[in-house]
């Protein structure tokens, strides 16, 4: 969760840390935080409440300051002595820029519990979600701007930046030829700048063609300047497969990109998800690689009516409760595991979801505590298993939760295949249910 720092040579934070407290051998809960982001705090003021097996702690500010960031939502389990919490600025001009603060979210239902819709929401789609996120970002923030092939005059080759050439203008919706490597590169550079550009790729198997911006600029740019630039730049657009478009326009780029330090890789599944990390993803001082979906686009969930509602980077979601095996996915593949355990509460089989929704960083102790409590593992993605997402999740829980293994951990993913064009072979190459269906009984009968 670090990756969300912002600091600079002439601002430095002052990390919040959960400190070494006595009595809980698997880690310690963060049930609240007692201010909010902006909040003037002196040191020693109570700031969060943490809770061990049987006793809950109170964190203290470490000094005098602002609070610009709160790291660890509210709900976060298994967390370690160490970990950072969140960041205190010395200096009140520190928040008036945008910043990667997060506010808390709300914890997960109960296990078994029925969602209550909550006030000030309404039904849209994905589609809407996210050009409301991107307009609200606009009119807060001056130096937004979207930029790409088709995003103005045509309003997006999916629609999502329809209406806002109308309302911001051509210098804050820019129409580009057909270049990737041109105007991510533009980008980068505005972006270095003290611009927050907001990329649109038609796809990202185009972004292959602005990879070396991406990679070797936007990325490193933090790294190689000894901490003196920021690139706050965006690049989202649609992700992974779509029905016959063929090999070169299916691919799902969630590992490769998750592969490269300095960049933060996020994938909604969900309407509100959708709009709450691209909010957190235009406010935060790092590349966000955003992946969207084009099946998820016409998909409707509740959204809340509220300009400010952020989802945390780095942190994820229990998409439904469960006791009996762990299914771990993101993106369309949270829909796969949903229909999966629904069908397998039909035999008698409680399954955990959860949505990982960010991939670089990786919400690893949410995880391991289901994982810990079902005994087993299954992971879904609609990359190649080679070096996957569910590869990554594999290690991470045999590396630290190994003992709690009953059975094996099992990968669900795509064909080691391009895909192929014609519909049979498609449906034969593609993640389903059903494949998820059968890993979830194979593990069930399995002993490791």
């Amino acid at each position: 969760m670090s990756a969300s720092r912002t600091p600079s040579a002439d601002a430095p934070l002052i990390d919040i840390r959960l400190p070494s407290l006595p009595g809980s051998s698997g880690g310690f809960r963060l049930t609240r935080w007692l201010c909010g982001i902006g909040e003037r705090i002196n040191e020693g003021d109570v700031i969060a409440e943490i809770a061990g097996e049987a006793s809950t702690f109170e964190i203290e500010s470490p000094s005098d300051g602002v609070l610009v960031q709160q790291l660890v939502s509210a709900g976060t389990a298994a967390l370690a002595a160490g970990v950072l919490l969140g960041a205190l600025s010395a200096r009140p001009r520190d928040i008036s820029a945008p910043s990667p603060a997060i506010a808390p979210m709300a914890e997960p239902a109960a296990h078994g519990e029925t969602p209550v819709p909550r006030a000030g929401t309404r039904n849209a789609s994905m589609r809407e979600a996210l050009r409301s996120a991107l307009a609200d970002e606009m009119r807060r923030e001056p130096l937004v701007f979207v930029i790409g092939e088709e995003v103005g005059e045509y309003d997006g080759a999916n629609k999502v930046t329809q209406g806002l050439l109308a309302e911001f203008g051509p210098t804050r919706v820019v129409d580009t030829p057909i270049t990737e490597h041109a105007f991510a590169g533009l980008a980068v550079g505005a972006a270095l700048a003290g611009m927050r550009p907001v990329v649109e790729f038609m796809t990202f198997n185009f972004a292959l063609q602005a990879m070396d911006h991406i990679m070797n600029s936007a990325a490193k740019a933090r790294y190689i300047s000894g901490g003196q630039l920021s690139c706050p730049i965006v690049f989202r657009g649609p992700n992974g497969g779509a029905p016959r478009v063929g090999a070169q326009h299916t691919h799902d780029f969630a590992a490769m990109f998750a592969n490269i330090p300095g960049l933060l890789v996020v994938a909604p599944a969900t309407a509100s998800d959708a709009a709450g990390l691209l909010r957190s993803a235009i406010r935060n001082d790092n590349p966000v690689m955003f992946l969207e979906h084009e099946l998820l686009y016409g998909e409707s969930g509740e959204l809340p009516d509220d300009p400010e509602h952020l989802v945390p980077i780095g942190q994820a979601r229990i998409a439904r409760a469960g006791n009996d095996v762990t299914l771990v996915a993101y993106s369309i593949t949270v829909s796969h595991a949903l229909n999966a355990a629904a069908q397998l509460a039909g035999e008698g089989i409680s399954a955990e979801v959860i949505d990982l929704r960010s991939l670089r960083p990786l919400d690893v102790p949410t995880v391991l505590a289901s994982v810990r409590r079902t005994g087993r593992c299954v992971t879904i993605e609609e990359g190649w298993p080679q070096s996957g997402i569910g590869a990554e999740i594999a290690a991470q829980v045999v590396e630290h939760a190994f003992g709690a293994l009953k059975a094996p951990v099992l990968r669900v993913a795509a064909a080691e295949v391009p895909m192929p064009y014609a519909a049979r072979l498609e449906a034969l190459a593609q993640v389903s249910a059903t494949q998820v269906i059968e890993a979830v009984r194979k593990v069930l009968a399995s002993q490791g």
